[in-house]
């Protein structure tokens, strides 16, 4: 028997009268029903992620910071959990408002799947016209929302594009005023910055799947723009700790967005203009820890400059803190952020030199040298680092044996390198090479390309995704074959045919909602339900697209210039940079207000 999707949820029969999990807990929430608006909140993954996320973290501390709302929060069940909200055990039932935080394409079906296990109808279209405890008011949001909506629309009423702070208090008044669904939707729709009504929008295709035109209903705007905070004097932080959670430690984010521009990350492109906090915010949210906590995680560190780095260092071990973070850029080590690596006794750390040449940092835009990364490498052991991670990706566009070769050879430097430093020490350095494939994003200028780095004619010429998939493996074997004999060095690769399901949720339009469903519910695999529903991985993930195209997530305005993101795909490929974003002085994508410079 053929594996389907995901085993779907099962409601307990019997549920606990709290989740267990929260016993643990710092800051917890909680507020009496009485007089209150119930509002539920969901994340699409389960509890050691989503206590983790800092996003979820701050929109729940924002929703329970209006004296009228009670905020609770539900995840994707584990095992034999209780789907139930963790703050009272209720059921999704009792909610009237029904929010949904998403960040990522694997996350889709489960968000469905929470729907009808919460007893929600799914599609938004076979609602009631009345919001009530049942039939509640269904509000998405999250990076994996305005980077492309429409994957998920059909089971949104309402999607919020952008970041919670700017539009929340407009939004939480205008859904605290008794309506029916369609005079509601049509109000916010209509003057609300940053509130897209995915039902008062049509999509017309042509027989590729290509869309020939998106139609706004009266009164609604063509295009819905994003919203952003613009600063803020406290940065965002960890507003629950527990020791359940994936990544174990206080969080403070530096900014958002980033100045490189690197030409795959949708988050240098769909955050401009890229925002640091200054060194005042930054400190006031590693104030905010409670006591006894000194394990503390930065967010943001590829961005942020020298001068905020060592004031945050300076601060941390003032105070006694370790530090931790997910990865660090290798041209930003300064001499005090290494002393406090030191201290801190951070075993592992990353870095990302994301191509596997020198030619392919080039084209994806990166600016880091072979140098850069040799050197990093050296400073991070001599710190008292055992064990290095790298962070590769492969299909990237115009990638060859060469490139891999490279890559290679730089494994051989780094090990030559390192190892005497780890014998002196009396403990041999490990490397671990992540390698993933490569999945182009909306709003990036790599968002014309085909998933498996397939050049155009070969993705026009091939219908399915079989090619694709199959020059991914091959890489991966190519890899693990030339570095098998190296000592201490660990190889970690994905599965091309799964992130297959990434690179088609990513550029998907609301077509795919069916798919969603029926993997979420566990009635099909990805597979199944794509043949179930008469769709091609192909015209999703591998059909290269043409520079006039216009795409489903065009619905969202970012503020970037037309024609801007394909001219950085045309400088990619004659391998030609981008200096970073500078805000200052820099209008070349259009997003600050002002003509795009050629």
């Amino acid at each position: 028997m053929k594996k389907r999707g995901l085993s779907p949820i099962s409601p307990a029969i019997s549920p606990p009268l709290l989740h267990p999990l929260l016993e643990s807990e710092t800051g917890t929430v909680r507020k009496k029903w009485r007089g209150r608006l119930p509002l539920a909140l969901l994340y699409p993954n389960t509890y050691p992620l989503a206590v983790s996320n800092l996003g979820f973290q701050l929109l729940y501390r924002l929703l329970n910071n209006f004296d009228h709302i009670v905020c609770e929060r539900f995840v994707y069940p584990q095992d034999s959990e209780p789907f139930r909200s963790l703050e009272s055990s209720r059921p999704l039932s009792d909610f009237p408002l029904v929010f949904g935080s998403i960040s990522f394409e694997h996350d889709f079906p489960r968000l469905a799947a929470m729907l009808v296990a919460g007893g929600v109808e799914p599609y938004a279209v076979h609602r009631g016209n009345k919001i009530n405890a049942g039939s509640p008011l269904v509000v998405l949001g999250g990076v994996g929302v305005f980077m492309n909506p429409e994957p998920l629309a059909s089971f949104a009423d309402l999607m919020v594009i952008g970041e919670a702070e700017a539009v929340l208090p407009q939004l939480i008044a205008e859904l605290s005023n008794p309506a029916d669904r369609t005079e509601l939707l049509q109000r916010i729709g209509t003057t609300l910055a940053g509130c897209y009504v995915p039902g008062g929008y049509h999509f017309q295709y042509d027989g590729d799947g290509r869309v020939r035109e998106i139609t706004a209903a009266a009164g609604l705007p063509p295009r819905v723009r994003k919203v952003v905070l613009e600063t803020t004097d406290q940065a965002a932080h960890s507003e629950l700790l527990s020791p359940d959670a994936e990544l174990g430690m206080y969080m403070t984010e530096l900014g958002r967005g980033c100045s490189r521009g690197c030409r795959f990350c949708a988050a240098g492109f769909i955050y401009r203009p890229p925002r640091l906090w200054d060194g005042d915010a930054v400190l006031a949210g590693l104030k905010a820890r409670p006591a006894g906590v000194d394990r503390v995680g930065l967010l943001g560190m590829e961005m942020s400059d020298g001068e905020t780095l060592d004031r945050i260092a300076g601060y941390l071990q003032e105070n006694s803190c370790s530090l931790s973070f997910s990865s660090l850029r290798a041209d930003r080590i300064s001499d005090q952020l290494l002393e406090l690596l030191s201290r801190s006794g951070l075993k592992s750390v990353a870095i990302a030199p994301d191509g596997s040449s020198q030619r392919l940092r080039q084209v994806i835009n990166k600016g880091l040298s072979e140098q850069d990364l040799l050197a990093a490498a050296v400073a991070l052991v001599e710190a008292g680092i055992y064990t290095l991670k790298l962070y590769v990706m492969i299909g990237l566009p115009t990638e060859t044996e060469q490139d891999l070769d490279e890559l290679i050879n730089l494994i051989h430097k780094i090990r030559d390198k390192i190892l005497p430093l780890g014998r002196k020490r009396g403990r041999v350095c490990e490397i671990i090479l992540s390698v993933n494939s490569f999945v182009p994003k909306p709003w990036t200028p790599f968002q014309y390309l085909s998933f498996g780095g397939l050049d155009q004619k070969t993705a026009a010429r091939q219908r399915n995704s079989n090619t694709a998939v199959s020059s991914l493996k091959q890489k991966i074997k190519y890899l693990k074959k030339n570095l098998s004999r190296v000592a201490n060095l660990h190889i970690k690769v994905d599965r091309p045919e799964r992130v297959l399901s990434q690179a088609v949720f990513s550029r998907a339009d609301r077509r795919i909602a069916p798919v969603l469903l029926d993997i979420g519910t566990g009635k099909y695999s990805f597979k199944q339900a794509m043949k179930a529903h008469g769709l091609n991985s192909w015209e999703y993930a591998i059909r290269p697209r043409s520079a006039d195209e216009l795409f489903c997530w065009q619905v969202v305005d970012h503020g970037i210039t037309e024609g801007y993101l394909y001219r950085e795909l045309e400088k990619a490929l004659a391998g030609r940079s981008t200096l970073p974003c500078d805000t200052a002085v820099c209008r070349r994508c259009g997003v600050c207000n002002e003509a795009a410079v050629a």
